[in-house]
């Protein structure tokens, strides 16, 4: 987003959505008319984005009720929507900003509006259960891997900072193509985000960066910032423990402690003075630097459900997505660091809301 555009987006402003259909290499639509509708994404959940939107059933001289037409721009047969977010930046123009690909799962039509519900790319490998076993051959790597589980369906790019190596053999996943996926992302350990490009980009899991975006409690202006109810020790583990096996087929293990002492499951702290652990094994774990290096990200992903959380509902800022750090100064925090876990986004004037974890 430009430096207009951002600075616009801090109060209100006028928005509009542009949204295309495609079928494979064919644009069906341009502008389809979006007279409502949301986007919410939840990195917790296997395909982290859910869209819904409303259109008229006749506009511009088309019917928009997709009926059993498998080529129409709303069907649900393999067509996905482009969707841009339009900022009002003044004389008369208009900035747009990507949000990314969508599948549409589901279309229907009631009166003269037609509802229309669609969700992230990944829900391509989540649906495309292995009809086979699938194993890796000798030369196989991580990397290569999953590129085999992913591709055509979805293009995947990796960082450069990640270090492929080998696959172990005897490897086999029977029917789960995106749990392969995500056996082999743990083990690495990596991540995986769909881009606004839909792309399939594989990075390390962090939670550094620098905020995107500073973010103050002041019921004036709209922005409301406050912890989020409820308190459990279900899921609130302090260690992880991940095991494998060597080459020589002996048993080896990684334990990583949870030792942040400002977080509230610190090991050896009031939560509880023993290891409280989360354990799993993996047979693409083959070092136990490679184990230590897992459970360390495995931890990481653990605070993601059961750290201290905020809720923040504000205007609508269309540049941020979940894994977004951001600054959050209210509910007794001074620019404290956070990063976007879920949020919602609406595609008409109204509220946004953010979860953000504390780090």
């Amino acid at each position: 987003m430009s430096d207009a555009a951002l600075a616009i987006v801090r109060g209100s402003f006028t928005m509009r959505i542009r949204a295309e259909s495609w079928l494979g290499d064919t644009l069906l639509a341009d502008d389809i008319p979006v007279a409502d509708g949301s986007e919410n994404r939840d990195r917790s959940l296997n395909v982290p984005e859910q869209i819904s939107l409303t259109v008229p059933r006749r506009a511009g001289g088309f019917d928009w009720s997709p009926g059993t037409d498998p080529a129409h721009p709303l069907a649900a047969y393999g067509q996905q929507l482009r969707i841009d977010y339009g900022i009002d930046v003044g004389n008369g123009q208009t900035e747009w900003v990507n949000r990314g690909w969508f599948l549409i799962t589901e279309s229907s039509t009631t009166d003269d509006t037609v509802s229309v519900s669609c969700a992230g790319l990944l829900t391509l490998i989540d649906e495309a259960k292995l009809v086979a076993p699938f194993q890796p051959s000798i030369t196989d790597t991580l990397a290569s891997v999953i590129r085999s589980l992913v591709e055509p369906a979805l293009t995947t790019t990796f960082d450069g900072t990640l270090a492929d190596r080998g696959i172990p053999l005897g490897m086999q996943w029977d029917t789960d193509r995106l749990g392969a996926v995500t056996e082999v992302l743990d083990a690495w350990p990596a991540d995986m985000v769909v881009t606004e490009d839909a792309y399939l980009l594989i990075g390390p899991v962090s939670d550094s960066g620098s905020p995107v975006l500073s973010v103050t409690d002041d019921r004036e202006t709209g922005t409301v910032v406050q912890w989020q109810g409820g308190s459990s020790r279900d899921g609130a583990f302090n260690t992880v423990v991940a095991q494998g096996e060597d080459s020589a087929g002996n048993p080896i293990q990684g334990v990583v402690y949870d030792t942040n002492t400002a977080g509230p499951f610190c090991y050896g702290g009031p939560f509880n003075p023993f290891p409280v652990p989360y354990s799993y094994q993996s047979s693409l774990l083959t070092t136990v630097t490679q184990c230590r290096s897992s459970a360390a990200a495995t931890l990481k992903r653990l605070r993601r459900t059961s750290s201290r959380k905020l809720g923040v509902s504000m205007v609508p800022h269309p540049g941020l997505v979940p894994g977004d750090i951001v600054a959050v100064t209210g509910a007794g925090l001074s620019n404290a660091r956070c990063v976007i876990e879920a949020m919602s986004l609406p595609y008409s004037p109204g509220e946004m809301s953010l979860t953000v974890r504390v780090l």
